[in-house]
């Protein structure tokens, strides 16, 4: 994977705090109390055209439903995002979204960890781990 120049950088954090501003601002408008959205990463391509936007949801089982209703709004969102950056970028990206399921990976670690049979600190349960 490529390094991101410090252009890349800029824009994806410009982008990062405007998304997040503006994906909260329409969830509370739609009349969804005690959901968060956050933008946990924005990685905008060489050629500044395309900007992957990773989302954070919470509670995590309104996500793949949430996601799907801000993939149909891209337009919306991204003209708005133009208007907010219009002093900052020439040209607004493209914008694609997805779930950043890192949370709920590090969830599943830690209740392994949290088991009985943790093979961290009792080396004996790998022997009945492991496959026959």
């Amino acid at each position: 994977m490529e390094q991101e120049t410090q252009r890349q950088k800029k824009i994806g954090g410009v982008l990062q705090q405007d998304l997040a501003d503006v994906l909260q601002k329409a969830a509370t408008d739609g009349g969804l109390r005690g959901v968060i959205i956050s933008v946990s990463k924005v990685s905008v391509t060489t050629d500044l055209s395309i900007a992957k936007v990773y989302l954070s949801i919470f509670p995590n089982k309104e996500a793949s439903e949430l996601v799907k209703g801000i993939r149909s709004n891209t337009p919306l969102i991204r003209h708005e995002l133009a208007q907010r950056t219009k002093n900052q970028l020439r040209r607004m990206p493209n914008l694609e979204f997805f779930i950043d399921d890192s949370l709920e990976y590090i969830e599943g670690i830690e209740k392994s960890l949290k088991r009985e049979d943790n093979p961290i600190k009792d080396q004996d349960t790998l022997d009945k781990r492991k496959k026959s």
